[in-house]
């Protein structure tokens, strides 16, 4: 049966509902649909007097007054005349709730009666995949790479986007459904404000709006890859590429990385399609130099191979203007263009995009409708408004000056406290590659510095299993405060000299 609440219980219930920019009077209302829905309400008995509960909850009566009278315009609960409010039994209509019959007061171990280990085709879940803790935000030195600072986001410039599109007529505007089309308004911000900075130039079909870069990736390598496909990955390289090729062909190619990106080994030649990051190389953030491109697309073109770029953290270059994408250089559509518009301003929002010939992004978005249809339009309309206001070109510029100085923090802080570590040069993005002595197994160090407050992202995670090499380390720094990142360095430090002590005995 379900549990049903006492008088004394309503303020530990009413903790669950707490929300920092909620209002009293809102986390009230939600508690007590809750309780409605999940049937800890008797229908015949009144509810708790709003005297009373405001007492138990420590709030004005007002406040608890007005969240009754919305729950009774909203028909959740009614008022009958001397007695007070009671759940009114037409909203539990259709609602199975929360109890239980007789049959079932012992739990059903359902896989017992359906073999899924035979039935599933693939198991991702088996895959070698980035791990990052879920309440990451609690560690005081959380060297984690791609994470949200809520510090940096413009908060007061995205409410005010997002409130200029919530008007009857906006509403009336965004909120059918588009099938499998885009928000024409953002697809031209991106030709005329994104893809211009890198030297890229699209017509509006030859433009697809994603879930993010990571569905962008899905979705070619479903309408590319197959079997008999020969990809290559760069190695180390980005883990989920790697496993969603795995998922469609056997054949993968790891192609070396050195200090300017990608190798032109002869192993790209003999590639269908190949993956690379030219802008900041992940995870070792180098970047190509503008000859190694050129070199790149005249193998494209010698060979017949397809190149994907992952445009990744292009915007983010501290101390030289950027070289031009490879799309930009690009005279027969070889090269297929992956961006992001989120990642900078805050991952969850999940928008990014392709840009492809027009052949092509076509089966892309039949296939993508057969998925999501489209992401959120209310989601594009908002961000093509940030962008039109000159806000995101505003926020690009402020990431780059406070990642510029907590790189110049970081590298400091790694000289005077790990001189023993070899990394690169920073030059931009938001994360440094680090390389340990031989003997030393990234994950157990990860493992040791949780336990301190420090998080850092293990290297063997980016190379492939036939290669990999447990003495690398990623250090992240979009999330972390910049007077954190000398005391978190010293105490990963202080770690790695208490291993190499345990190692010497």
């Amino acid at each position: 049966m379900a549990t049903r609440i006492s008088d004394v219980m309503w303020k530990q219930f009413f903790e669950k509902f707490a929300a920092d920019g909620t209002s009293l009077q809102a986390q009230i209302r939600q508690m007590m649909v809750s309780a409605i829905l999940d049937r800890m309400l008797p229908i015949n008995t009144p509810i708790v007097s709003s005297r009373k509960l405001a007492t138990e909850l420590g709030v004005g009566r007002n406040t608890v007054v007005l969240a009754y009278q919305q729950l009774s315009d909203e028909g959740y609960i009614v008022a009958r005349e001397r007695s007070g409010y009671y759940v009114n039994p037409d909203v539990l209509e259709g609602h199975l709730g929360a109890e239980k019959s007789v049959e079932q007061d012992e739990p059903v171990l359902q896989d017992q009666f359906v073999n899924w280990e035979q039935r599933l085709k693939i198991s991702p879940s088996t895959q070698r995949s980035i791990v990052k803790e879920e309440n990451w935000q609690k560690y005081p030195y959380p060297f984690l790479y791609g994470q949200f600072d809520a510090d940096l986001f413009p908060t007061a410039n995205w409410r005010e986007c997002c409130m200029k599109l919530l008007s009857v007529m906006e509403i009336r505007d965004w909120a059918p459904d588009l099938i499998s089309g885009d928000d024409s308004s953002l697809i031209e911000q991106i030709r005329e404000r994104v893809l211009p900075r890198r030297g890229v130039w699209a017509e509006p079909d030859e433009i697809l709006i994603t879930v993010g870069a990571q569905q962008a990736l899905y979705l070619l390598a479903e309408v590319l890859v197959s079997k008999d496909t020969v990809f290559g990955v760069e190695d180390p390289g980005y883990p989920d590429i790697r496993n969603i090729v795995t998922q469609r062909t056997p054949h993968k190619i790891p192609l070396p990385v050195d200090m300017n990106g990608l190798m032109l080994s002869e192993d790209v030649t003999k590639c269908d399609y190949i993956f690379v990051t030219p802008s900041h190389q992940c995870p070792t953030t180098v970047t190509m130099p503008l000859e190694r491109r050129k070199k790149l697309l005249q193998m494209a073109s010698q060979n017949d191979f397809v190149i994907i770029e992952d445009d990744y953290e292009s915007q983010n270059s501290f101390y030289e203007m950027p070289n031009p994408a490879l799309k930009s250089m690009d005279k027969e559509g070889r090269v297929i263009y992956i961006g992001s518009l989120s990642k900078s301003l805050a991952p969850g929002l999940r928008l990014g995009f392709i840009v492809a010939p027009k052949r092509l992004i076509r089966e892309v978005r039949a296939l993508r409708r057969l998925m999501v249809r489209h992401p959120a339009i209310f989601i594009q309309r908002t961000f093509s408004l940030f962008l039109s206001l000159g806000y995101f070109d505003s926020l690009q510029r402020k990431h780059n000056q406070v990642f510029k100085e907590r790189a110049e923090v970081m590298t400091r802080a790694l000289k005077e406290h790990m001189p023993d570590m070899t990394f690169h040069a920073i030059m931009g993005g938001a994360s440094c590659w680090v390389r340990g002595p031989d003997w030393l197994k990234s994950q157990e160090l990860a493992d040791l510095a949780e336990k301190t407050g420090v998080l850092i992202e293990p290297g063997d995670i980016f190379f492939m299993a036939t290669n990999i090499k447990s003495n690398y380390f990623r250090l992240g720094f979009s999330s972390i405060p910049q007077n954190k990142i000398e005391p978190g360095i010293k105490k990963l430090a202080e770690i790695l000299n208490e291993m190499k002590r345990a190692r010497a005995l």
